[in-house]
């Protein structure tokens, strides 16, 4: 998994910056009822899309939460006095406190099931009756768009989602959550190039294939055999899922 601490200096430029956070934040304010008055954004990263978040709706009070000192950082000079330190697991709030909770680019970062279905419990916890919650599902799903990259990468080995969209549903369900919609954005700026790709492995983005292994090593080289080093293919497309609390 990537260091977050050392990622966040060049995390917003390289995942898309304020087109990916604009086409984020217009998706998550569609499953958010008119009516929220506190919103809190888990994993909130460097606020980039949590200040789109703030500045969409008068009257609404958003709090960011992240659990990466340098990210929170980052999102704390974009709302200044809104932003804590915080597990998912263990949310520092209290119970039915929020109108709607969102997290996108979360769950799928996280250890395991048992780790979802704690988040998501926490998330259920901290809504209030008729309160929504708001997250990303199918993360690595996304990132599949049928390219000569994919074709390349199809090989390599994998570990489970922990973020289908079915296991997610089946955990706020469990928590007494019910679904409440669905949509979907692109993910702007994040079409991936096989020269950028190539970078990613090196770096540590595909974590079955740590840098220095020479299956990671294999793989560098067929991306790098293909043309058009540096043009982008198609950009992948995120879903987004919503749950009410009943």
């Amino acid at each position: 998994m990537l260091d977050y601490d050392k990622e966040a200096d060049a995390y917003d430029a390289l995942r898309g910056g304020e087109h990916r956070a604009e086409a984020a934040a217009h998706a998550v304010l569609g499953l958010v009822p008119e009516d929220a008055r506190r919103l809190l954004d888990l994993a909130c990263g460097t606020g980039i899309v949590t200040r789109r978040l703030a500045a969409a709706r008068d009257g609404m009070r958003v709090t960011g939460v992240d659990r990466t000192h340098a990210m929170a950082s980052r999102a704390a000079a974009r709302l200044p006095g809104s932003v804590v330190i915080g597990d998912g697991r263990r949310l520092p709030f209290r119970d039915a406190e929020f109108d709607a909770v969102t997290s996108v680019w979360l769950l799928h970062l996280l250890g395991g099931p048992e780790d979802v279905r704690t988040v998501v419990g926490e998330c259920a916890r901290v809504l209030r009756p008729g309160g929504v919650f708001v997250t990303t599902v199918d993360k690595a799903a996304a990132h599949n768009v049928g390219s000569d990259i994919d074709a390349v990468l199809a090989p390599r080995p994998r570990t489970p989602a922990v973020d289908t969209s079915a296991a997610v549903e089946r955990y706020a369900c469990a928590h007494g959550l019910r679904a409440a919609g669905e949509a979907r954005f692109p993910g702007r700026g994040q079409g991936r190039s096989p020269r950028r790709t190539v970078t990613d492995l090196r770096r540590g983005w595909f974590v079955t294939l740590p840098p220095g292994d020479p299956l990671a090593d294999d793989f560098a080289a067929r991306l790098a055999a293909l043309p058009d080093q540096d043009r982008p293919r198609p950009e992948p497309e995120f879903t987004l899922r919503a749950f009410r609390r009943t």
